[in-house]
């Protein structure tokens, strides 16, 4: 398989995408249906995202509690494993912190490692629902650069168990997220970038940003990156809007804004087919000026669907 970085260092601008497993019980041609109109642009890789186990509390006749842990879709490793079976593709997994345990993540990987995967995405990962705040497990890992320096550590040969001497070198290039307009725990957009550098320390290999919908805030996050030393590829990751819900859903859900031009332009919308492509030309735009900007790729977040990233994406590359 190619490394993202090197794909990232090459001269020429591409388009990636990324996406959603299905729920458990989907057909799994659900997604393949979603793969197949991206191939048409022959991209160099394509991200699947992880989903953390979810847990339940049910009442007892006496009334205790019983806990119980249900995963929503199947495992990375089995999507992944799928989709490489099917199309000609790098796959790059994304590995959170949330829900697993120390060992688990050094398995998982070490499985990915056995698949031939060399790419991943290493995430902290969200809260559960409900819950106000990111709990690690017990034995698990609280901040993402510490599943980054976990990482490191393997591509060196150390791992977890003190007994295992001289283990196999894994070779993994490593992504990780960011926030142009600063995670929503961060107090202010400087300190999300100096706890950015840590991962950047830790042995990250370039940089995948959380979409956004104002280009002038992405090109002043590269530069306040570039100014505290980050020198590692930072790659804008885009997503149009599809209806006007979501000028109030995302920014609750992503904690971003909407330019204020981005509104107007939807409420003048006449129908549903309108908006829906104000959000095409406006991703298509935002695009071509990312493009002219010299930004190494843009990664598209397809949500599960293909249809108005395979239109932006003709329309630009």
């Amino acid at each position: 398989m190619s490394k993202v970085i090197d794909i990232l260092n090459s001269d020429r601008q591409f388009a990636s995408f990324e996406l959603v497993p299905p729920l458990k019980g989907s057909d799994a041609e659900k997604l393949a249906k979603t793969i197949e109109p991206l191939m048409e642009f022959a991209p160099p890789f394509i991200n699947v995202t992880c989903h953390r186990d979810e847990v339940a509390y049910q009442e007892n006749p006496d009334g205790t509690f019983t806990k119980t842990t249900f995963a929503k879709r199947p495992s990375t490793i089995a999507i992944v494993s799928g989709i490489m079976q099917r199309f000609k593709v790098n796959i790059v997994p994304h590995i959170i912190c949330g829900g697993a345990s120390k060992s688990r993540l050094e398995s998982d990987l070490f499985d990915f490692n056995f698949l031939g995967i060399d790419n991943v995405v290493a995430l902290r990962g969200d809260a559960l629902p409900g819950y106000r705040r990111f709990i690690p497990e017990p034995d698990g890992f609280a901040h993402a650069n510490e599943l980054v320096a976990m990482i490191d550590n393997m591509n060196h040969g150390q791992y977890l168990d003190p007994d295992v001497k001289d283990g196999v070198k894994t070779d993994f290039c490593v992504g990780i997220g960011a926030y142009p307009e600063k995670h929503y725990e961060a107090a202010n957009l400087d300190s999300d970038i100096q706890y950015l550098k840590q991962k950047v320390d830790a042995g990250a290999d370039y940089i995948l940003t959380q979409m956004f919908f104002d280009n002038d805030k992405f090109y002043s996050f590269v530069e306040k990156c570039r100014a505290v030393g980050i020198t590692i590829p930072i790659v804008p990751g885009l997503k149009p809007l599809s209806t006007i819900r979501q000028i109030d859903s995302l920014p609750q859900a992503f904690h971003l804004d909407i330019p204020e031009e981005l509104v107007k332009a939807f409420k003048s919308a006449t129908d549903k087919e309108a908006e829906y492509q104000v959000g095409v030309e406006w991703c298509v735009a935002q695009s071509k000026d990312l493009l002219a900007h010299q930004v190494p790729a843009i990664h598209y977040y397809t949500m599960g669907r293909a249809k108005n990233i395979q239109q932006i994406v003709r329309a630009v590359f």
